[in-house]
């Protein structure tokens, strides 16, 4: 089951690496397991989202990828990357 969330604004207007850096703080955070636990769950909650924005961002950046091909004439093209 593939749930669709609600991201808030604040985490759609950051750039990936914005994203990233907040998701790798939190992620220490928690590991460092020195945080009650309302604020490990709100933590959590908003890393989840920052989660799924970096996701969003790498497959919106996958899709604009395109391969270079050289052909026969020796001219080169652009086409879509094979997906896996």
């Amino acid at each position: 089951m593939n749930k669709k969330t609600n991201i808030p604004e604040d985490i759609k207007t950051l750039k990936f690496e914005e994203a990233l850096s907040e998701l790798e703080d939190i992620v220490e955070k928690l590991e460092q397991g020195d945080i009650d636990l309302e604020d490990s769950i709100s933590i959590y909650q908003r890393g989840v989202f920052l989660k799924e924005h970096c996701e969003k961002k790498l497959k919106s950046a996958e899709m604009e990828i395109s391969k270079i091909v050289s052909l026969p004439d020796g001219d080169f093209s652009l086409e879509p990357l094979d997906e896996k």
